[in-house]
């Protein structure tokens, strides 16, 4: 595992995490441009997740005045929840360990 936490330090960040980000972002509703800018993504980039989340049932579409909101789902809220344990139990042990961090620092709890 350690090897895994140490290749993982230098690497951008990994597709569940992007999808973390996302669930995040649209918890209480968010639309596709302001999950595109905070989550940092291109616009194409952001098509493909969103398209996959909607067919996995993560995020729901919905509109508003006009507009498209997406929303997570229960799952996606779970995904959510269960991502953010992982994600602790990971740093935990890798603090444990040699003080390595698996980045990135977990910006979800801002």
């Amino acid at each position: 595992m350690t090897a895994w936490l140490l290749e993982s330090a230098s690497k951008r960040r990994d597709k569940l995490y992007i999808i973390s980000e996302i669930m995040e972002i649209s918890k209480a509703g968010a639309l596709k441009t302001q999950i595109m800018y905070k989550a940092n993504l291109s616009f194409a980039q952001l098509n493909e997740y969103l398209k996959l989340l909607e067919k996995i049932n993560l995020l729901r579409k919905s509109a508003d005045a006009g507009k498209e909101v997406y929303t997570a789902t229960e799952k996606g809220l779970d995904f959510l929840q269960r991502h953010r344990e992982i994600m602790d139990l990971l740093n935990e042990e890798a603090n444990a360990r040699n003080g390595i961090k698996v980045p990135p620092e977990n910006l979800l709890r801002k």
